[in-house]
């Protein structure tokens, strides 16, 4: 506490935030910040509000684990996407989960090619068994390779393969909801 003539009421402790809690309020600053840049400009190209994707996930580290995830995103520009992927699964010792908050930047965000590489970075949290660490958080980065629209639609799932790091080296296998025109 600081020793100063204040009233008890406006005495301010010292000791620093437990990573835990920084960990959180850097995870709610992100969100907000990322939320805002979404927010559509008068005369802006108008896009799909929300991609819809599910995915298989291998999680390998000290403990691996297997995923099943469901994830949504939405526009945040041109190139850049941003959302969330809520997953669980199996790990060395019991069901595991993880929650992931996303950026995901597209390098051909018209579709122009059948296959396009992409790349992405953002915080993720890991729950597992205190056995496998608990739970902790993550800074998550990735590179993904996206497909085409199947036999020249214009809707349907889009194959993606993901390779990354944050909480182990990750593995993920995407079938993501296509947008014509639009990545």
């Amino acid at each position: 506490m600081l020793t100063t003539n204040a009233p008890r009421w406006l005495s301010i402790s010292m000791q620093p935030l437990s990573r835990k809690l920084d960990a959180a309020y850097l995870a709610v600053f992100v969100l907000a910040v990322s939320l805002l840049g979404a927010v559509p400009v008068p005369g802006q190209m108008p896009t799909q509000a929300v991609q819809n994707e599910v995915r298989v996930d291998g999680i390998f580290a000290r403990t691996s684990g297997v995923e099943a995830a469901y994830g949504i995103s939405i526009p945040a520009g041109i190139y850049v996407r941003t959302g969330l992927v809520g997953g669980a699964g199996a790990g060395r010792h019991g069901v595991e989960s993880r929650a992931d908050f996303i950026a995901r930047f597209s390098l051909d965000p018209f579709r122009q090619s059948r296959w396009t590489p992409y790349a992405g970075a953002g915080l993720s949290g890991r729950f597992r068994a205190l056995a496998d660490g608990g739970a902790k958080g993550y800074l998550l980065v990735f590179l993904g390779l996206e497909g085409p629209l199947p036999g020249g639609n214009v809707s349907g799932w889009v194959p993606a393969v993901e390779l990354g790091l944050g909480g182990g080296a990750r593995v993920g296998v995407i079938l993501r909801r296509g947008i014509n025109g639009r990545r």
